[in-house]
């Protein structure tokens, strides 16, 4: 069923800056009445008065379970009942393995695949009571594929999808939809330093035009570009070593593109010390 996306109310997790700051704009333009969320409740509020339209700034760690509800109770304040929550805000540490600090691990975790869930569970209910609502998540391709030194990256990107996946069939028939975007490499200062592969340099507007697809017309999976979704699942059905020929050609070594590369450091240590 399409919908216009003029009145509705769109919360946007990580909004501040990057892909969340786009969605954000995009909807704005496109009528809707916005609410970011960020760490830093200042520059959510900076960049809200940037924005075009209604958009208000708030502060927001999704690693918080109290932080998170108070977000949430803002916007509802704020606009009115939440009709999208996008569950944007993400990490990624990038290197080998063995050289992954824990920090960056837990980080990851927390914030990726924790935040996620959280956002549902506080926001699904009351979407499920009204009968209407969507959640739109800003995964990743890693979400079906496994860039080397993107590990443990991957990892919760790929819980991300098996949790949205159970999640979905739990509110079937309630009105509530759920969506995953599954963009590749996208030009944001999270992929700073990283390849693309086979895959061509994505801008957070493609991504921001994929979210306000999917709300216009529902669907589960959306992959960015519309190509590497199904070519991860004809690669699936190959015996292992053709596998690993095709996946090692079309994904990108991460631990190569950054090795001797100071292009993560600032990003690094400000987001996963």
């Amino acid at each position: 069923m399409k919908r216009t996306h003029a009145g509705l109310v769109v919360a946007v997790t990580g909004g501040a800056a990057g892909i969340g700051r786009e969605i954000a704009r995009q909807f704005a333009v496109a009528g809707a009445r916005v609410c970011i969320g960020d760490l830093s409740g200042t520059t959510a509020r900076t960049t809200a008065m940037e924005l075009p339209g209604t958009v208000h700034g708030c502060e927001l760690d999704v690693t918080d379970e109290r932080s998170f509800h108070t977000f949430l109770a803002a916007t509802e304040a704020l606009l009115g009942p939440i009709d999208v929550l996008v569950n944007n805000a993400g990490v990624m540490w990038v290197g080998a393995f063995d050289t992954e600090p824990d920090t960056a691990t837990a980080r990851m975790i927390a914030v990726n695949l924790h935040g996620v869930i959280r956002g549902v569970r506080l926001a699904a209910p009351g979407m499920r009571t009204r009968g209407r609502g969507h959640i739109v998540t800003i995964a990743s391709a890693a979400s079906r594929l496994s860039p080397p030194g993107e590990s443990t990256y991957a990892a919760t990107k790929h819980g991300v999808l098996g949790y949205l996946t159970g999640v979905r069939e739990e509110l079937r028939g309630t009105g509530v939809e759920l969506s995953v975007i599954m963009p590749g490499v996208v030009d944001t200062e999270l992929a700073a330093g990283t390849a693309t592969g086979a895959a061509k340099l994505l801008q957070p507007a493609d991504v921001a035009r994929a979210v306000l697809a999917v709300v216009e017309r529902p669907r589960f999976e959306v992959s960015i570009p519309g190509y590497v979704g199904p070519l991860t699942h004809i690669a699936g059905l190959l015996p292992q070593r053709l596998r690993d020929i095709v996946l090692r050609r079309a994904v990108p070594d991460q631990v190569a593109a950054v090795a001797g590369s100071s292009a993560r450091g600032n990003y690094e240590k400000r987001t996963l010390s």
